[in-house]
This record gives C-alpha cells, sequence and structure tokens, in this order.
C-alpha cells in the first residue's frame, strides 16, 4: 500500500470561555513491521504545553497542559505513515493451535494475563449461547475457520450506527439490540472470543477506505455503504494465536488482517483506549457541542 495520510480534528465549542484541565490524548500510530511513521504533527488551539508517555500497553500518549481560557478547544493530528498491512493473510498457528480447542502454553499465558478473562456480565449466558454455536460439533474445528466465520456472522447479523456519547454497550447489549457501533461490535467479538478462551484485546486506530477519496462528491451515507467506519474513528479486536501473534478482525466489515486499519491503540478495554479524555471547569450548560473528523487519504505528490 502506498503513503497514507491521516488527519484527526476534534472540536469542542463552549458558550464562554472556560479553563480547562490536563488533556489525555491518543493520535499517534503504533510504530510496527507493518507501519511506519514518515511524519507527525500535532497542532492544539488554545497554546498548551505537551509532554509524551508511554501507558501499560506501550501506546504512545500526549499530555497537554493548558494555562488559558477559550470558548473553543481545537486538536488537529497529521500523522503520514508507510503502511504494510495484510488483507486475510494465512495465519501461521503452531500446529498444536490449529484446530480449536487448544491451550495456550504456560510460558504465555503468564502474559496473556486478563486478555483470557471475561470483563462483561451475561447473568443469562446469552453470549456464551451464541459463541459456542460455532463449536457446537463437539469436535475440533479449524481454529482460523472458527474465527474468521464469528467475525463474518458478526458484521452480517448485527447493523452498523454512529453514536458520539462516551462509553460502549456490554456484549449482552449490542446482541439485544442486534446493533451498535464499531466499538460495540469489537467488544462483542472480544467477549465472544473471550468466551470461547481465546486472549482477545480491543484496537483503536482509523480505518482506510479508497473508495472515500473515488466518491468525492457523494454524501456519506453513499461512501458508508461500501466501508463501515471510514470517516471516523474507528475500533476493532485482536486475538492472540500461537505462532501468528496478535491477528486484527474488524467485526464491523466483516475483514482480517490489517491491510486498511492504521493501530493507534490496543488496550484491555476500550475505555483505555480513548482518542481524547480531558475536563473543563465552568458550568455544564456552558458546553455546546462537539465535533469529529477523520480523513485517511493517499498524500498529493509533492
Amino acid at each position: 500500500m502506498p503513503l497514507l495520510s491521516v488527519t484527526h480534528t476534534t472540536v469542542y465549542r463552549y458558550k464562554q470561555p472556560v479553563t480547562f484541565g490536563e488533556h489525555r490524548l491518543m493520535f499517534r500510530p503504533r510504530d510496527s513491521h507493518d507501519i511506519r511513521l514518515v511524519d507527525t504533527a500535532l497542532i492544539i488551539s488554545p497554546q498548551a504545553e505537551i509532554r509524551w508517555l508511554h501507558d501499560v500497553f506501550s501506546n504512545s500518549i500526549a499530555i497537554a497542559s493548558f494555562q488559558e481560557p477559550a470558548s473553543e478547544l481545537r486538536f488537529e493530528s497529521r500523522v503520514v505513515i508507510d503502511h504494510y498491512g495484510l488483507s486475510y493473510p494465512d495465519f501461521a498457528i503452531e500446529p498444536y493451535a490449529q484446530t480449536y480447542p487448544f491451550s495456550y502454553p504456560a510460558e504465555e499465558i503468564a502474559d496473556l494475563g486478563r486478555s483470557v478473562e471475561r470483563h462483561y456480565p451475561d447473568p443469562e449466558r446469552k453470549l456464551d449461547t451464541w459463541a459456542k454455536r460455532f463449536v457446537e460439533s463437539g469436535g475440533p474445528v479449524g481454529t482460523q475457520d472458527l474465527l474468521v466465520r464469528i467475525n463474518q456472522t458478526i458484521q452480517q447479523e448485527f447493523r452498523y450506527e454512529r453514536r458520539y456519547a462516551i462509553g460502549v454497550q456490554t456484549p449482552a447489549e449490542t446482541l439485544e439490540k442486534g446493533s451498535g457501533t464499531c466499538r460495540d461490535l469489537a467488544v462483542f467479538m472480544m467477549g465472544a472470543a473471550r468466551a470461547l478462551g481465546f486472549a482477545a484485546r480491543f484496537v483503536s486506530g482509523y480505518l482506510y477506505d479508497p473508495a472515500v477519496e473515488d466518491n468525492t462528491g457523494q454524501d456519506d451515507a453513499a461512501a458508508d455503504s461500501i466501508v463501515q467506519g471510514a470517516g471516523d474513528t474507528h475500533a476493532w479486536v485482536q486475538i492472540y494465536l500461537p505462532g501468528a501473534g496478535w491477528v486484527e478482525f474488524d467485526p464491523t466489515n466483516g475483514q482480517v488482517g490489517g491491510a486498511n486499519l492504521i493501530r493507534v491503540a490496543v488496550a484491555r478495554e476500550p475505555s483505555q483506549a480513548l482518542p481524547v479524555q480531558g475536563s473543563y471547569y465552568g458550568a455544564p450548560e456552558d458546553f455546546i457541542d462537539m465535533e469529529v473528523e477523520v480523513r485517511v487519504t493517499k498524500p498529493e505528490p509533492s
């Protein structure tokens, strides 16, 4: 894939100038063998002091501190990356893990830790029932085929919808509603995978859709009918497979592999991977609205 340019803009508006507490920003993609950062810029208004750190998952975090009040808070991240993700790769899974069920080796399970644990209530075991339908035969099934079928079934059975409210639905809520955001569908697949004993973690980042560039002038609904989730931050799942490592599954689009996915944050739960977290000092009614825009395109030739 050629170079990709990502512009992520978040704007908060207020009725009158307010003061701001520290803001925690997760915009910078994770350098790896399949993603290489070429250029980065972070533009913030009003002016802020920035310090950088790595969190417990080695995500790159910017902490912004403000001195002056303002009626608009604006964050704009611009990055250029080389992207080498693969689409529907043939996973190099260790022979013992090529069929399900299997057990993670002791030296790995200690580090996978809570990525295998269930984190959302399912008192009526509805998620368990949904997940176990894929292994009802009782005999061994191909691990790769099993996870691909789960991923594609979520895309087929659940309706994607945008929602900008903070937080995610539990897997049980998503199952009951039959719909959710990309965050909700990622959490649902995490829950289903963990119900079957897989280590799974939440991923937040961006989605590249070539059709968005090719459909200039069409409305967002037309563009989104091709790939769901482009034009906003996106969320998906990684599942750990011995020999293959952490493998990308995008249940919103039923896709496997990272060909169109740009990782920014990986975490055990979605609350640990929010793009922006912060506070302001003022009356609740001072807040007017927020706006988020993400554009992932091929850079213009220089």
